[in-house]
C-alpha cells in the first residue's frame, strides 16, 4: 500500500515516480508546478509556451527520476533549475527563429529585386546585341573593341589602322545610332524614367 503521498518527503515522491506512480508525480506537481510554470513565465513571457515547459518539465521528472539526486539540493531548485534551462532556450529558439525569417524576408526581397533586374539587364543586353549586329561593320568593330574589348580610341585606331578623329566620329555616329534603334524597341538609357 502506497503511503500517505502529502506526508512524504521528495526524495521519497521521486522514489515512488520511479515506480511509476502517476498519484506521486501528481503531488510533485501540486507541491512544485506553480514555481515552475511561475519561473517559465517570468522568463519566456509567453503564458502559452511557459505552460509548455512546465509540462516538459515534469515529464522530463516522470521518464527520468534517477537525475534527480536529493544530496546536491531539492527537489524544487532541481525542477527550477531543468525550467530555466528550458525557458533560456525557448527564448533563445524563438530569437533565433525570428533573425532567421527577418533575415529570410530580407534576402527574398533582395533576390526578388535582383532577379528582376537581372531579368531586365539580360533583355537590355540582348536588344544591345542586335542593335549593335544592324550597324554596319566600319561603325560597329570600334564600338565593340572600345566598350566590350576595353580598348582606349588611340588603342583602337591602331588596331583598325584608321585615325583616331575617325575612329571617335564612328564612334559617336554609332552611339548615336545605337540609341535610336533602342529608344524604337523600348529601351532606354540608364537614368531615363521608364
Amino acid at each position: 500500500m502506497e503511503p500517505d503521498l502529502q506526508q512524504v518527503s521528495d526524495a521519497a515522491l521521486v522514489v515512488s515516480i520511479g515506480r511509476w506512480s502517476e498519484a506521486a508525480l501528481a503531488e510533485a506537481y501540486r507541491r512544485h508546478g506553480g514555481a515552475v510554470l511561475a519561473l517559465a513565465r517570468r522568463v519566456i513571457r509567453n503564458q502559452q509556451a511557459a505552460e509548455e515547459v512546465a509540462q516538459e518539465v515534469f515529464l522530463d521528472l516522470w521518464r527520468s527520476p534517477e537525475r534527480f539526486d536529493a544530496q546536491r539540493g531539492t527537489l524544487r531548485s532541481f525542477l527550477l533549475a531543468r525550467t530555466h534551462g528550458k525557458s533560456v532556450d525557448v527564448v533563445r529558439s524563438e530569437s533565433s527563429r525570428r533573425a532567421r525569417e527577418d533575415r529570410t524576408a530580407r534576402e527574398t526581397a533582395t533576390a526578388g529585386y535582383d532577379l528582376e533586374h537581372q531579368v531586365w539587364d539580360l533583355a537590355v543586353a540582348g536588344a544591345v546585341r542586335e542593335a549593335l549586329d544592324e550597324l554596319p561593320a566600319e561603325v560597329r568593330q570600334p564600338i565593340e573593341l572600345a566598350y566590350f574589348g576595353g580598348h582606349t580610341y588611340k588603342e583602337v585606331a591602331a588596331m583598325l589602322e584608321t585615325p583616331e578623329g575617325t575612329v571617335k566620329s564612328r564612334i559617336r555616329a554609332g552611339l548615336g545610332r545605337l540609341r535610336g534603334t533602342l529608344a524604337e524597341r523600348g529601351v532606354e538609357p540608364a537614368g531615363v524614367e521608364r
